[in-house]
């Protein structure tokens, strides 16, 4: 059986420097029932594929805006969430860097890059958890500036897009 997930392209924003998310962005319909004012949707996407001697892969991490909503638009709240999608690209570039380190086993290629990528997604979500409990989803302004710049420090040049 097959399952496949519909995903309108035009929904899809690529992570990329220099390109940061507004609030038009968030197409989603808000959660009421949730305490969040917003909420970010992001996935780091594996493709893969290996012949006998090598595996070949790319790694996109991407914004989804038909499941990204708010409630409540300001400043900081958007600064918050832009910063779970950079955080989605530092696990993205830490995967690409596994993928690249992996020393290839055709016999177990797939399993190996499967516990790879979820050792590295368990990783994403813990950080993601962590962000928003230490900043209270942006409420304190010292543990969200602390935040802002350990995660730019790590993408201008700590974790490399390669």
């Amino acid at each position: 059986m097959s399952l496949f997930l519909l995903v309108d392209p035009n929904d899809l924003i690529e992570w990329k420097p220099n390109i940061h998310l507004t609030w038009d962005d968030f197409k989603g319909i808000p959660d009421y029932e949730s305490q969040n004012i917003a909420l970010t949707n992001t996935s780091i996407q594996l493709e893969f594929g290996y012949n006998k001697k090598s595996l070949e892969y790319t790694v996109k991490c991407r914004f989804n805006k038909s499941k990204s909503w708010v409630k409540f638009k300001n400043d900081d709240v958007l600064v918050h969430e832009q910063l779970h999608f950079d955080i989605a690209e530092l696990f993205a570039r830490k995967l690409r860097r596994q993928l690249k380190d992996y020393k290839f086993n055709q016999k177990t290629v797939a399993e190996d890059v499967n516990n790879i990528y979820m050792k590295i997604m368990e990783e994403h979500q813990s950080m993601q958890r962590l962000y928003d409990e230490e900043t209270d989803h942006s409420r304190l302004e010292d543990k969200q500036e602390e935040w802002e710049k350990r995660v730019e420090t790590f993408l201008s040049g700590g974790i490399s897009r390669n």
